[in-house]
């Protein structure tokens, strides 16, 4: 049980690790998170400092939720830990310790973490965003969506209560943090993706 929740704290800490804001001043000089939405997200990097670390930034937001729930899958423990790592690792995103809890929506870690437990549901979810981005160009309404069916699709393609739970809560959290861009996109104001 004590090694179990060390395994909780460091599958935090890796998720805590601010992948956007290292990033942006290594290879920008800037910090992101006074730049264009404030955000240290992949969207928010990309829009600043372009594709390419931009695209670095979704990779690494993702390792931080897909590599400790493998590594725990490796270990073989019960399916509830696997679930509660792979929130943990999440969590850390949106509230790292190394920023004072203010982090980023938790898409790409979510992704990461969805890879693991779920591969055919992220499937799904990746086809409704790619078709939401085409039709209405916003990211962020894309990843509303994605989060919003991402249950549904974990529930028809695996059924598995321990990994339907964690994805409702992790769907509930991302639309959630997505509050400002709801407002945005009510008023009209939200900016479009360019590729």
């Amino acid at each position: 049980m004590i090694t179990n929740s060390i395994l909780l704290l460091c599958s935090y800490c890796i998720g805590s690790i601010p992948t956007g804001l290292l990033l942006a001043k290594a290879f920008g000089g800037v910090d992101i998170r006074t730049q264009g939405s404030g955000n240290i997200g992949a969207t928010n990097v990309y829009r600043t400092l372009g594709r390419k670390i931009g695209i670095l930034t979704l990779i690494g937001d993702c390792l931080k939720g897909l590599l400790p729930v493998v590594a725990v899958q490796a270990l073989q423990l019960p399916v509830e830990w696997i679930a509660l790592v792979g929130l943990a690792a999440f969590l850390g995103h949106v509230f790292p310790v190394f920023l004072r809890f203010k982090g980023g929506k938790g898409v790409a870690t979510a992704l990461g973490v969805f890879l693991a437990t779920s591969p055919l549901a992220v499937l799904g979810a990746l086809g409704v965003f790619i078709v939401v981005v085409m039709l209405w160009k916003y990211v962020s309404l894309a990843s509303i969506t994605a989060a919003a069916v991402m249950p549904l699709f974990t529930t028809l393609m695996y059924g598995t209560p321990t990994y339907v739970a964690m994805s409702v809560v992790i769907s509930i959290i991302v639309i959630l943090k997505h509050h400002e861009n709801i407002r945005r996109l009510r008023n009209g104001t939200e900016n479009k993706f360019k590729a």
